[in-house]
């Protein structure tokens, strides 16, 4: 077990950060991450984050950290400042010695596959998003199998229509500057550290997900400190939100993101055609490949949407 230096044992949720493990579904505190675990992990979460329909909060729910991360941040606050002037109790208080791995992480693996993503979409589309149909697929199968049937057929069924009508919402046009950037920042964090709920498709919806991928791909750093600066703004004010959510209505919550999920995997859908009207339409392989005159793939589709199943599962069951 990692020693306890690393995740101070402050109390949350009526009890303490190393023996709360509600939030993952009974896992115990014996299954912690080391620094190596939750460097891999951020590494994924920053993958999620890049994909539209992908959640990093879900990566984090799964891979049994979900707890540790939303009670490290709701111990940030503007009070903050005032511990500046001693590293070691910010650090201490912070639970840096967690966070900061994961956020590393997070980091290499924004840049990392911002610059692969945009290559790798426009040449083999209906892979990529079989892999992420295979992961979100399996997504909803471990996050819902601990739910009642009472709630998923009342929260879940309500996040499913949620989920459903965000994929048929219209794109925004509006032209990027830093204040739609802050902005988008604020509401995307809050969809991040949603299980779920994704912060790149909302970007997306606001017609700010290729500048944002551009932004990463440059180093535009007026725009990523506008981004930036929302996100810490926008987690600021939700995440103690959150917390209290999570402690008064855990199932619920967990029912109702079930049911979103379900949605995401509808519009993870591998073969999908952009008409004339704002929508995707989802069409079989054969009518992908005859209007866009490109590959449909679907053999390598299939074998990739099992690989991202099998992945998440292994993921989920604490093996890495």
């Amino acid at each position: 077990m990692t020693p306890c230096i690393l995740y101070p044992c402050y109390p949350v949720f009526g009890g303490t950060l190393m023996q709360d493990s509600k939030i993952e579904d009974g896992q115990s505190e014996e299954t912690t991450p080391s620094i190596l675990g939750l460097i891999w992990r951020g590494l994924l979460m920053g993958l999620a984050e890049v994909v539209p329909g992908v959640s990093g909060g879900t990566i984090a729910l799964i891979t049994g950290i979900y707890s540790h991360l939303v009670n490290c941040l709701a111990s940030l606050s503007f009070a903050s400042v005032r511990l500046l002037t001693t590293p070691r109790a910010f650090y201490e208080h912070h639970r840096l010695g967690f966070l900061l791995p994961l956020i590393a992480g997070m980091v290499v693996g924004i840049w990392l596959f911002a610059q692969l993503i945009v290559v790798l979409l426009e040449r083999f589309q209906p892979v990529v998003w079989a892999f992420f149909f295979g992961v979100i697929a399996t997504s909803v199968v471990v996050v819902g199998k601990n739910r009642s049937p009472k709630m998923l057929l009342t929260y879940g069924l309500l996040g499913l229509v949620a989920s459903l009508l965000l994929t048929h919402a219209g794109q925004l046009t509006a032209q990027p500057s830093p204040l739609l950037f802050f902005l988008a920042g604020m509401i995307a964090v809050s969809a991040w550290i949603l299980p779920a709920i994704s912060g790149s498709y909302l970007l997306l919806i606001l017609g700010l997900y290729e500048p944002m991928l551009e932004a990463v791909r440059q180093l535009d750093l007026v725009s990523l400190a506008s981004l930036g600066a929302g996100c810490v703004v926008g987690l600021l004010l939700f995440i103690r939100a959150l917390k209290w959510v999570l402690e008064h209505h855990y199932e619920r919550l967990l029912s109702l993101l079930t049911g979103f999920l379900l949605g995401s995997v509808l519009n993870l859908w591998p073969w999908q055609w952009q008409a004339e009207s704002r929508w995707s339409e989802f069409v079989s392989p054969d009518s992908y490949a005859t209007l866009s005159n490109e590959p449909a793939w679907f053999g390598i589709a299939i074998v990739f949407a099992v690989t991202g199943g099998v992945f998440l599962w292994f993921i989920a069951s604490r093996r890495v």
